[in-house]
């Protein structure tokens, strides 16, 4: 038989033997980690987690244990689950997991650039504290950053009132007012709710997460080599964040033509005053790439974690008008009604401090975790990781860990409550994270969940045009993150 002389075709042959050697090289090369199903050259497991990805590392851990490992194409990545073993990543062996890991899809777009998704150490130690001391010295953590969100909840109030009782998608109203309290830290004012730029960055915010979180975001995750120059449906997600960053990049350059150095405003003059007094130095981390990608990043993050956890507690609420009810006899037992609830309230409300602890964990906003990358070789588990290699800590499998949390599976208020009806703490609840590397603006959203939910509930019933059985608290997607499905609901006034 004679063999094909076109060269195109030679080279297409030599080009995937040359992939399928080195898929197969990398494979070997990772020999000793932990178990895991069989790896297919090129495919790496993508057969056996492709889709339903969260759900399918859930159900291999049941047949490899707590700690096994899968390959996104080529990659191999240690999924380590479950309580006692993330527990060892995020706070007993800190240090060790320090890294951030491979994360294709936003490592793209950032370069590498920014407070969170730099793997830069050095980079991130630098960006991180000056981002902790500028989001306190502007009000995170204090008490003008409560009064500021109690005067956007009355904002919100107004414009809830404006729908008369219609029935509407709640997501764009409530991202309207939860992004001006980061927007007023980063970028020093808040916008009007019929601002059309503002309503043009939310859905950008929204459709390049739920996108990241789809199965093109996971296939990209995969294959970034191939999919970066496929024009499919992951290219929204790009062209999203290239209108964010514009939008940032205006604002900054706003902050640039009114800077006062004796009078910073929000963080973006704080980046600005700092960048001034590193320009002798050609090593800082202060510069115009750094200042755009770390204040998109924060407003991103700040916005989309408030948000979406907003939106979801609304929908289980409709779910359960018996927990419902519960919140409403508080709130007008400990507040009423006639002034506006405050942090302190947290400290006599324990049932609606459950029933809020409790939505966090059953939503499960980032059921993946962030990856983390080992610094060094290290022992977990009984298995040792090299440096540098990937490690996956599920924080669903700790949130719904059985050994923790008494209703694992279902949203009940209990797992949060002793049989006093008191407040239990529980060290699984880690939504956000836990460590060094945590969520930078945890603090916030929970300030934030907590007065803008009990002032709307102060306020209003709720209602579904749908029965309560059709009322459905599964996730739109699932991957990186947790987004429910779009649902409408009437807020009736009390």
């Amino acid at each position: 038989m004679d063999l094909p002389q076109d060269p195109t075709f030679l080279l297409v042959i030599f080009i995937l033997c040359s992939i399928l050697y080195l898929s197969l090289k990398s494979i070997r090369n990772h020999g000793n980690l932990p178990p895991g199903p069989t790896p297919l050259p090129l495919l790496g497991n993508m057969l056996d987690i492709g889709g339903d990805f969260v759900n399918s590392l859930m159900k291999l851990r049941d047949k490899y244990g707590d700690v096994f490992t899968v390959y996104l194409g080529s990659r191999p990545v240690v999924v380590v689950t479950g309580y006692k073993a993330v527990k060892e990543i995020y706070l007993d062996k800190v240090d060790d997991y320090l890294n951030r890991g491979d994360m294709p899809i936003w490592d793209e777009f950032f370069k590498n650039y920014g407070v969170i998704f730099t793997k830069n150490l050095e980079r991130w130690k630098e960006l991180r504290r000056f981002s902790l001391s500028a989001l306190r010295d502007f009000g995170i953590g204090k008490r003008n950053i409560e009064v500021r969100i109690q005067e956007e909840t009355h904002y919100l109030i107004e414009e809830l009132r404006k729908s008369k009782e219609s029935f509407f998608d709640p997501r764009q109203c409530l991202s309207r007012a939860l992004c001006n309290i980061i927007f007023s830290v980063m970028f020093g004012n808040r916008c009007e709710y019929e601002d059309e730029d503002i309503a043009t960055v939310l859905s950008c915010i929204y459709e390049s997460f739920v996108t990241a979180s789809s199965p093109w975001g996971q296939i990209f995750d995969m294959f970034p080599g191939v999919m970066k120059y496929v024009p499919w449906y992951h290219k929204k997600f790009f062209k999203s964040l290239d209108k964010l960053t514009q939008y940032v990049n205006d604002k900054v350059k706003i902050n640039q033509k009114t800077l006062d150095p004796n009078n910073p405003r929000d963080y973006v003059d704080a980046f600005l005053i700092k960048m001034e007094k590193e320009k002798v130095n050609p090593n800082s981390e202060f510069n115009m790439e750094n200042l755009l990608t770390s204040a998109l990043q924060i407003f991103f993050a700040g916005v989309e974690t408030s948000s979406t956890t907003m939106t979801y507690s609304l929908l289980i609420l409709l779910k359960h008008p018996d927990v419902l009810a519960k919140v409403h006899k508080e709130i007008d037992q400990v507040i009423g009604r006639d002034r506006s609830p405050t942090i302190q309230d947290r400290n006599q409300m324990p049932y609606t401090e459950a029933v809020i602890h409790e939505m966090q964990r059953f939503i499960d906003l980032i059921p993946l975790g962030v990856p983390r990358k080992t610094t060094n070789e290290v022992k977990l588990q009984g298995y040792t990781l090299p440096k540098d290699i990937n490690v996956f800590p599920l924080l669903t499998s700790v949130l719904k860990d059985p050994t923790c949390f008494k209703y694992p599976k279902e949203f009940n208020p209990e797992n949060f409550l002793n049989m006093k009806g008191e407040l239990q703490r529980n060290g699984a609840f880690m939504p956000f994270a836990a460590g060094k590397r945590n969520c930078l603006g945890e603090a916030l959203v929970r300030m934030e969940l907590f007065l803008f939910l009990i002032t709307i509930l102060q306020n209003f019933d709720l209602k579904s045009p749908l029965p309560l059985e059709e009322v459905d608290m599964s996730p739109n997607v699932s991957g990186l993150g947790n987004v429910p499905k779009p649902y409408k609901i009437a807020f009736l006034p009390r």
